[in-house]
């Protein structure tokens, strides 16, 4: 018999507020103050590949993401990047932190229509202090019953969060934008997995569609009421 639903766990980074624009727009001032040095594409190439030999190290968020692009200019221009780059980039990512946040479409409407009848959980992963800081800034903090910041997502971070919640990790469900962190390992921890797609994907975050009865895909978040009606 399945659990009936009784915990919802929401994403926040591109779920709930914009994130990776602003790190796509960080990385085009990047590509501008390193022009003379590196081609565009083949720039991106070696920061995603920093970037993924570094998130072990520094985790997710704008800090790795800033020591990552100091790695690259460092080694495209065969360590001759003037300090005057490095010091753009610092203000890049102090940019990045400071900056407002912003909810996506439907995301406060979507929250608060299942406040009332379900737990709810913010499960996200990046800088602990930046994360808190959006979360105030959002307005949404109050709606939520439990708050996660966690290193990584998988599907031991679902079953051990989940499983101290109502229903269980069988009785959960995931929201989120990234099929590799937030459908793909809440599936396989057991709870529902539902993708609400962002137009700006990052390299890292790609990962197929499961093929699995607890996965399901909304077009936004207006519609999350109606499947978590549907799904009792």
């Amino acid at each position: 018999m399945v659990q009936k639903l009784k915990t919802i766990g929401f994403d926040a980074d591109d779920t709930l507020w914009h994130n990776e624009r602003f790190f796509q727009l960080t990385q085009e001032r990047f590509a501008d103050l390193l022009k003379d040095h590196a081609e565009k594409d083949h720039l991106e190439e070696r920061l995603l590949e920093a970037e993924k030999r570094n998130v072990g190290h520094y985790g997710f968020g704008v800090k790795g993401f800033v020591l990552s692009m100091i790695e690259t200019a460092i080694e495209v221009t065969d360590e001759r990047v003037p300090a005057s780059v490095i010091k753009e980039l610092l203000k890049a990512g102090q940019d990045m932190l400071d900056h407002p946040m912003e909810l996506l479409p439907h995301a406060r409407d979507a929250v608060e229509a299942v406040a009332g009848s379900h737990h709810l959980v913010l499960i996200t992963k990046g800088d602990l202090l930046h994360q808190e800081r959006k979360l105030a800034q959002s307005g949404l903090g109050e709606l939520f019953d439990g708050i996660e910041i966690v290193s990584d997502k998988q599907p031991q971070t679902y079953a051990r969060i989940f499983g101290d919640t109502p229903g269980g990790t069988e009785g959960a469900m995931m929201v989120g934008n990234s099929m590799k962190s937030d459908v793909v390992p809440a599936i396989e921890a057991g709870a529902w997995g539902v993708h609400v797609p962002f137009h700006i994907v990052w390299g890292l975050e790609h990962a197929d569609a499961p093929d699995a009865a607890r996965y399901r895909e909304l077009e936004h978040l207006g519609q999350l009421q109606a499947l978590v009606e549907e799904l009792g």
